[in-house]
């Protein structure tokens, strides 16, 4: 079978330990950066007969399936998203199978986000390297108020960080997530206003989906403290569109940790957002880990290897396989 891999920006597929697997097939990995037209994807995927895809990198739609006659799999890396129309997948008679998540590395980011943003270590090291000292004064995170808005697995991670480093947890959310939080000893919000306004760092750690797309406003986040710090690990689109960048001109929160942006890959040298003197801003890193990629990448291989042997698994549309194409 011929495997074609896009969006290997680190050159680093082949360096998986799990790569091992598809020996005997063909496998062909691109390492584009640039956002590419329908019709170098096209071009690309011309004689793909599976697509392993890394997360949501690229985005797989009806105008371009039609233009991949040979196409017959689609392994996602993690779960399938918006990125992928498995709709227009499944008429096509396109298999699509996906595969785990993890929590640990991106809640090991946003602490380390929140770390390096409350101690301002960047601007600290960067003075220290032109040879200036001591620049800045930083904030211990002990005795500060964490909220966490999604109390599901990534947020209970950072709720037993919090509880190592003596930060009170604040949580909002769904009721389900609330009563979780409260049982494990944690304290939900009396509302949505209380938990912006009394957040000392607030992270944001929802599944993106028409219900939290642009849940975040700049109203939410002008209720922040003056010294409050806002880490999103999770997806841009939670915060309405230009939101915190104004908020942040405002003054309110008096600082952002981002590593999550509307635009993918963010190559803009002169996005504002990237060059504001108050965010740390990282290259989406959440989910970019040793570990973390052996899952992604072992399970989608064996998913594909699964389809290849005759006995299709995790497979995320089930009624492409009575009309599955044909090698």
């Amino acid at each position: 079978m011929h495997i074609v891999i896009p969006d290997d920006y680190q050159h680093v597929i082949r360096s998986l330990d799990c790569f091992a697997r598809l020996a005997g097939h063909e496998v062909t990995v691109l390492h584009d950066v640039q956002p590419a037209s329908l019709e170098q994807l096209a071009e690309r995927f011309a004689d793909a007969e599976a697509l392993v895809l890394t997360r949501e990198r690229t985005r797989i739609d009806a105008a371009l399936l039609d233009r991949l006659p040979r196409l017959r799999l689609i392994s996602q890396t993690g779960k399938v998203s918006g990125h992928l129309d498995l709709d227009a997948c499944s008429a096509r008679g396109i298999v699509v199978t996906e595969g785990r998540g993890s929590p640990v590395a991106p809640a090991e980011l946003a602490w380390t986000l929140i770390l390096n943003a409350r101690r301002q270590l960047v601007p600290a090291i960067d003075a220290f390297r032109e040879g200036r000292w001591q620049v800045n004064l930083g904030q211990a995170l002990a005795g500060q108020t964490l909220g966490i808005w999604g109390y599901g697995k990534i947020g209970q991670r950072l709720a037993r960080y919090a509880q190592a480093f003596d930060l009170p947890v604040l949580v909002w959310g769904s009721e389900a997530s609330r009563a979780a939080a409260t049982a494990d000893g944690h304290r939900a919000a009396a509302s949505r206003e209380a938990f912006f306004a009394e957040a000392d760092i607030l992270s944001l750690n929802l599944r993106l989906s028409e219900r939290t797309r642009h849940a975040v406003t700049f109203a939410d986040l002008a209720r922040m403290k003056p010294d409050a710090l806002l880490v999103n690990v999770s997806r841009a689109e939670l915060i309405a569109p230009g939101a915190l960048l104004r908020a942040l001109d405002a003054g309110r929160p008096g600082f952002a940790a981002v590593d999550v942006y509307e635009q993918e890959p963010l190559l803009d040298l002169a996005d504002p957002l990237l060059r504001h003197p108050r965010a740390l801003c990282t290259p989406h890193l959440g989910y970019v880990e040793k570990n973390g990629y052996e899952l992604y990448f072992g399970d989608a291989f064996d998913n594909l290897l699964a389809f290849v042997a005759g006995s299709p698994q995790n497979v995320a549309n089930p009624q492409a396989l009575a009309t599955q194409r044909q090698g």
